[in-house]
């Protein structure tokens, strides 16, 4: 354990503000980044990873971390719309509640660009690149969405 204790603290030294720049542009918490910045040395370590070439082993650094910074947004953001959904509920605010109730019951990939758009306020192009898909298929994926929650609010409350 010694010997790997000795490379973290190398790495750390080498990379450490690097990665934690990296994941913080992501993340906008310095909590979080330093989860990154451990998780991705951790990763390193595992890997069994020796790279000769500084830029390669940056690289790979970098590219680990801005990974695990991308699953992060996208965990803090599912857990974030749960949250947003209960919170609905309990304080029944109505008018908004079965709307809510709605996108819960819509696919995951539909329920969450509707949080994404509607409720975050992103543009579909900073959509697009939080969930790695393609414009046209989260316009697309959004314009499905509408005539879902369309149809099951017509089925299930007569509205609309």
């Amino acid at each position: 354990m010694g010997k790997n204790r000795d490379r973290a603290a190398i790495l750390l030294e080498k990379y450490g503000n690097a990665i934690l720049r990296t994941a913080y542009s992501y993340l906008h918490n310095m909590e979080d980044a330093e989860d990154i910045l451990q998780d991705t040395l951790i990763q390193y370590l595992k890997s069994d990873s020796d790279y000769n070439d500084e830029s390669h082993e940056k690289a790979w650094l970098l590219r680990v971390a801005i990974n695990l910074s991308k699953n992060k947004i996208k965990y803090n953001k599912l857990r974030e719309t749960d949250e947003l959904m209960e919170g609905l509920v309990s304080e029944e605010k109505e008018e908004l509640s079965f709307v809510w109730e709605a996108v819960k019951s819509l696919p995951e990939k539909y329920a969450e660009v509707v949080h994404l758009y509607y409720q975050e306020g992103y543009s579909t192009v900073d959509i697009a690149a939080i969930l790695e898909r393609k414009e046209s298929t989260i316009r697309s994926d959004l314009k499905r969405a509408r005539e879902k929650l369309k149809k099951i609010l017509k089925e299930e409350y007569d509205f609309g």
